[in-house]
């Protein structure tokens, strides 16, 4: 089957385009990647098996792209480059990634009739109303979370099938739009070779080797929570002389974390490390002591697991996280770590310092967290949904 991929972004990077894409060439289908460039000397290429197809795009679609449901301009201008990626190849099936594109795809659909896939790599509309532009003019008064959703809901109806990533995802999504077996599950792992083929930095390790590591991987946006793993850190230094909060990662929201970390005096004590190479991901992992995913409760949060937890357990690290519903249940159900109540800084604390005193019990979560990932949760293992749902489409 030929499988037409829509992305409203470059590529790479997208581990998750990329993982689907490549278990489902290795179920024996081709998968042709509709993706946009900013530079017009970018050519096709074969990426991992994927036929890469890019299309010229600029920084005026680009912020169209967050007006796409408040006027068509966008979604008109990218009809007009997915009927191109169309008749150029044969398709069999259209595999949308995430709805702010979803429009222009179902309009381009229209003279083909194909079969459409949605899938939804996150609340959208949730995460929206958390955007720094959208809580002040003009995107505050341009942008409507609600328009969205209401898409969203449109969208749903029309696709043939719909991805979501978390069992609560598709919970929320069934009350809102009842389907018999409409929704299926593909959440976001990781792939064996993230624990299995890696290189060391050694630079790294020799760094953060006299330390405590409290580490944190990933987008450093304030509803992630990183302001209460700083907030910790004041009492926790007295507890533990050796602790350094590493943060891997960045946000444009940065600049309030850095200054809180001034107005506390700890800059002895957290290091921000920026975007880092992927690949350095697991050095920093096995330099730590204790991996966090502090997230805000919100409705995004509550319905979507962040990939960090399963890379920090992949390498049988304990975990801190907050009670975000997903992560939480799913963190108790394994038992990999403790969890703290989001926000709150003591209880961030304390939980902090019962892994930290217990040597045996930062182990024991490890180890349950280790074999879970590596025996039951990595991307070959549920991706099988994925490749499930292609031999059934359409029959």
């Amino acid at each position: 089957m030929n499988i037409g991929m829509i992305l409203d972004a470059t590529f790479p990077p997208d581990p998750r385009v990329e993982n689907e894409a490549i278990s489902l060439i290795a179920a024996g289908h081709k998968v042709f990647l509709f993706c946009l460039k900013y530079d017009a000397n970018q050519s096709d290429e074969i990426i991992n098996g994927i036929q890469v197809k890019r299309f010229i795009s600029n920084k005026l679609e680009y912020k169209l792209s967050a007006l796409a449901y408040t006027i068509p301009l966008y979604s008109f201008l990218m009809k007009k480059k997915i009927v191109r990626f169309l008749q150029s190849t044969k398709i069999d099936v259209l595999h949308i990634h995430d709805i702010k594109i979803a429009e222009a795809v179902f309009w381009a659909n229209n003279q083909y009739k194909l079969p459409v896939i949605l899938d939804l790599h996150d609340n959208l509309p949730e995460v929206m109303k958390l955007y720094p532009h959208l809580q002040k003019f003009p995107g505050k008064y341009v942008i409507s979370p609600k328009k969205w959703k209401e898409k969203e809901s449109v969208f749903i109806k029309k696709a043939d099938k719909v991805i979501t990533v978390s069992p609560h995802f598709i919970n929320s999504l069934q009350q809102r739009i009842p389907s018999e077996n409409k929704y299926v599950l593909v959440p976001n792992t990781i792939r064996k070779a993230f624990f299995e083929e890696y290189m060391v930095d050694n630079s790294i390790i020799e760094k953060y080797r006299n330390h405590f590591v409290m580490l944190y991987l990933g987008d450093t946006h304030i509803r992630r929570g990183l302001q209460t793993a700083i907030a910790s850190i004041p009492k926790l230094k007295d507890a533990i002389p050796n602790i350094k909060l590493v943060i891997v990662g960045k946000n444009t929201t940065d600049s309030i974390l850095k200054s809180q970390v001034a107005a506390l005096g700890i800059e002895d004590f957290v290091d921000f490390e920026g975007w880092q190479n992927v690949n350095l991901f697991q050095s920093y992992i096995i330099s730590s002591a204790i991996c966090i995913s502090p997230l805000h409760r919100n409705l995004q949060h509550d319905v979507a697991y962040a990939n960090k937890i399963f890379q920090y357990m992949s390498f049988g690290k304990p975990l801190l996280v907050s009670d975000a519903t997903a992560q939480k249940e799913l963190i108790e159900k394994v038992n990999s770590g403790l969890v703290h109540q989001e926000k709150n800084v003591d209880d961030f604390t304390n939980q902090f310092l019962k892994l930290y005193h217990d040597e045996n019990l930062r182990q024991t979560l490890g180890k349950n967290g280790q074999d879970f990932v590596r025996n039951e949760f990595s991307w070959e293992q549920t991706s099988k949904n994925l490749v499930h749902l292609y031999e059934t489409i359409g029959h």
